[in-house]
């Protein structure tokens, strides 16, 4: 007797909405969504949200079917993507936590913001994509007759994050509104330092990961 094809997809998308969220955590994003999009309009500040979740769900759908080729052919650990996205969060923490106040009064100079740092490496960043990653190597292994119903069901199931993470993007300007410009840059700062906090930690969990899966 083959397996419930219904209850197969419904597993994968509870498995991956109750993982990948809390993992994803959209609530740590809008900080740094605001302090990035301080001078924009809510026409573009909004399509900053929409354009940081598609590249989001993008790099996701990407790892998900492609990551253990594209990890492979490069030589890249998991390690290695925790050490660089800890930089990468490092960087930007600390660019909030010392922010001049005057400069964020004004719209970005700098391009699009969607991709970098938005959608990666806060929302898909290495924890996110590990998780994807190791999902795509089990799926195989466990499920060898109904993997492309797995498949199905993780992809609704990081569609379902992604959506989540959209509704709190938009929502973050009435945040920004309610707290004013002297609370929105207390929030920088402190978010910026938990953001070099938590990047301090991606950095030396991927050192520890990388000397622990080479030791014999």
């Amino acid at each position: 007797m083959g397996r419930n094809p219904i209850g197969l997809v419904g597993r994968a998308i509870i498995l991956t909405v109750g993982t990948l969220l809390p993992i994803m955590n959209p609530f740590s994003t809008i900080p740094l969504f605001l302090s990035l999009t301080a001078g924009m309009g809510p026409m573009r500040r909004n399509r900053e949200a929409r354009m940081a979740c598609v590249y989001a769900l993008a790099l996701l759908v990407g790892f998900l079917l492609l990551g253990e080729a594209i990890i492979d052919f490069f030589g890249i650990s998991v390690p290695g993507i925790r050490v660089a996205g800890g930089v990468i969060i490092t960087a930007i923490g600390a660019r909030m936590l010392f922010a001049n106040p005057a400069a964020t009064k004004t719209e970005p100079e700098k391009g699009d913001i969607a991709f970098t740092p938005l959608a990666m490496p806060s929302l898909a960043g290495p924890g996110s994509l590990s998780v994807v990653i190791t999902a795509a190597s089990q799926i195989n292994a466990r499920n060898p007759e109904g993997y492309q119903l797995v498949y199905l069901g993780v992809l609704i199931g990081m569609v379902i994050v992604v959506a989540i993470a959209f509704v709190l993007l938009r929502g973050a300007g009435f945040l920004a509104r309610f707290l004013g410009p002297s609370g929105l840059d207390a929030m920088t700062r402190i978010f910026g330092f938990l953001l070099v906090a938590i990047g301090m930690q991606f950095l030396l969990t991927g050192i520890s990961d990388f000397y622990g899966i080479a030791r014999p």
